[in-house]
């Protein structure tokens, strides 16, 4: 049968297990990024598997999202992860040097290859024809030691698009903004989509990378745009042609399911608060008035997302942006900062009145520049959750860099396509003077790496001990949540909360704050308890404290309508058990201080059963499922990932 490009990737890194969809399968991977916020706790327990150095090809560690300096708690961080990546193995960009997504996109992705990152985002990298998945820190820390990632073989999706894009009203962004628009944020679930077709052709890396990206927020596992003559000119660009391979689609390829997106078609789109996949076209958001517009991250920082708007501001003579409007610009990464300072894109964001600001991650993920209260933000970037944005009554929208920039000049919500003749871009300038390695640091050589000592601040603590399941578990209930809760809801960003990522029993103080503030007070008179949750529980991010917070406060299950792929599989790794309602009626059933039991949970685990048997202290009795793998009864049984690995299970 020929072969779609996603199953030849993992056919050839499939160490273990069949590639039919839902069916589990260990895979080898290649690379591995991580960034500062994950970084951390991936490292700390990667020391716990007590391996001298890391056993994949390359792994970076980027420093992108702590970068706010108001304390000694994200310098010490930077500080200990550098000496981690010398002593272990691993490259280090260090601040300022660009976003992980966008210097990996740059500097290291390959065709063909696989990634594992702990960051939801890492699947950008399948612009340039990866295998590219996000994880939790500890997931990562196993495959930097050399053990396969285990995943449940997903379904791929053909996404054809046909046409072009009527630029630069419309953009790439609308791309995807129209997947969400009709598949849900939930709706690329153990998917991986491939893109095919004339339109995809026409699209550039930087405008791959943007659809990628945010295939995220489907909870897809991944994209694909098979290479192409653009992926060898960016590699080339990027004086590294030695990694492009010529693979794709076989003839005659076959998919699990298809999507047809004619570009000539789609217009400017724009997800309201509080998803992103609220979306609707822009005609029907035009003329809500907004305080501030914010463009870059991970998304849309490129030479052209921020050349864009830097042509509308200088299009007439004294045009600058409105006086109601914050505006703040991103590039993504060194070299495209000086890009934009050497064409004149620099000047004219700056003389129009935009902000400009470091290749971080920055306001994405609440490092500063939050909204006013009581307003709207308009952002170019890839989530707009409720507080993401470091205010916790916010109102986010989400769009392209086109409408964006139009936008900024009213102080008002517009559609680009009434703005008339597009202004003419300054060219991008020669890039080859920019394209350097120098503040990517290598890792010492082994017999150097062994005298390597760790510091570590007061504020760095060790991940939280895994203890074996016992026979059955009892608690009580000590939240009931609605759907949709993200990880952001269990972990906060924002500056406040992410200084504490090194230091578990501190950030778990935030779980869950907004949602239910007398959450961790109950948690910490019971000693433990139950959350019972409805659908897509943990979307977003990949942030496994998000598991590793409430593992802390005594939570010992989970038992919602439906799991999010990666915080699922964080909750496994670090021993929570995950359990969906067979009846989804049942999740009514559950109140705050009710006492539920999993009385025969070991025995269950342990004999492979498909269902778990539930009590409520009324004495009804409910009946849970699962979907865990062999493996993954295993490791709870354990306690969790690390006390399996350790004590020879592994």
């Amino acid at each position: 049968m020929p072969l779609n490009l996603t199953r030849q990737i993992l056919k050839e890194h499939l160490e273990d297990g069949e590639l039919k969809p839902g069916k589990p399968i260990s895979i080898r991977m290649d690379q591995a990024l991580l960034q500062d916020a994950t970084g951390t706790m991936a490292l700390m327990q990667f020391e716990e598997l007590g391996e001298p150095r890391i056993k994949i090809e390359r792994a970076v560690q980027y420093v992108d999202h702590n970068v706010v300096q108001l304390d000694y708690k994200n310098p010490d961080d930077h500080r200990m992860l550098q000496a981690l990546a010398r002593k272990y193995g691993l490259h280090f960009s260090r601040p300022g040097n660009g976003i992980s997504h966008y210097i990996h996109m740059e500097r290291f992705g390959k065709p063909g290859q696989t990634m594992l990152g702990a960051d939801s985002h890492t699947v950008q990298a399948g612009c340039l024809g990866m295998i590219a998945i996000g994880a939790g820190g500890l997931d990562v820390a196993v495959v930097l030691g050399g053990h396969p990632y285990e995943i449940a073989c997903p379904e791929v999706v053909e996404v054809h698009l046909d046409g072009e894009l009527q630029r630069p009203w419309v953009q790439a962004k609308d791309i995807i903004l129209e997947l969400l628009r009709r598949l849900s944020a939930s709706g690329g679930k153990n998917k991986v989509f491939e893109f095919t077709g004339p339109g995809t052709a026409d699209l550039s890396i930087p405008e791959r990378a943007t659809i990628a990206n945010m295939i995220a927020e489907l909870g897809a596992t991944a994209a694909v745009f098979p290479p192409d003559e653009n992926t060898r000119k960016w590699l080339e660009r990027q004086d590294r042609l030695d990694d492009f391979v010529e693979v794709g689609p076989e003839d005659g390829a076959e998919y699990d399911d298809r999507v047809e997106i004619d570009l000539g078609e789609l217009g400017p789109l724009v997800a309201k608060p509080h998803n992103p996949d609220n979306v609707v076209p822009v005609e029907e958001v035009a003329g809500t008035e907004i305080s501030q517009v914010c463009i870059g991250s991970s998304v849309n920082s490129g030479f052209n997302d921020l050349a864009l708007a830097g042509a509308i501001l200088a299009d007439k003579d004294g045009q600058i942006v409105h006086p109601s409007i914050a505006a703040t610009a991103t590039p993504g990464s060194r070299q495209i900062l000086a890009a934009i300072a050497e064409s004149g894109v620099y000047r004219q964001l700056s003389d129009g009145g935009v902000r400009m600001l470091e290749p971080v991650c920055g306001p994405c993920v609440g490092m500063g520049q939050a909204p006013p209260s009581d307003s709207n933000s308009l952002r170019t970037f890839n989530r707009n959750f409720p507080g993401r944005s470091g205010t916790p009554e916010d109102s986010v929208f989400l769009c392209s860099p086109a409408v964006a920039a139009v936008s900024l000049l009213s102080g008002r919500i517009e559609d680009p396509r009434e703005y008339g003749e597009p202004p003419e871009l300054l060219p991008m300038p020669e890039l080859k003077p920019y394209v350097d390695d120098v503040h990517i640091f290598a890792p010492a050589e082994p017999e150097e790496a062994e005298k390597i000592e760790i510091p570590r601040g007061p504020n760095i603590k060790r991940p939280p001990e895994h203890k074996p399941l016992g026979d059955s578990l009892e608690a009580c209930i000590a939240t009931v949540q609605p759907d949709d809760i993200s990880t952001g809801d269990l972990a906060p960003d924002g500056v406040e909360v992410m200084a504490f990522r090194s230091n578990v029993p501190a950030i778990a103080e935030f779980t869950l704050r907004h949602r239910d503030p007398d959450f961790r007070g109950r948690l910490k008179e019971w000693g433990s308890g139950f959350i019972v949750a409805g659908e897509n529980y943990g979307q977003g991010s990949s942030r496994e404290h998000a598991a590793l917070a409430p593992l802390h406060l005594g939570v010992k299950a989970v038992i919602a309508k439906s799991f999010a792929r990666i915080h699922r599989r964080n909750l496994i790794a670090q021993g929570i058990v995950a359990l969906t309602f067979s009846d989804e009626s049942d999740y009514d059933k559950a109140e705050v201080g009710q006492k539920w039991s999993l009385p025969k949970l070991h025995e269950e685990l342990e004999s492979g059963s498909e269902t778990i048997t539930a009590k409520i202290e009324d004495g009804d009795e409910l009946t849970l499922s699962h979907d865990f793998s062999e493996h993954e009864r295993e490791i709870l049984l354990a306690g969790g990932l690390l006390s399996y690995l350790r004590d020879g299970e592994g």
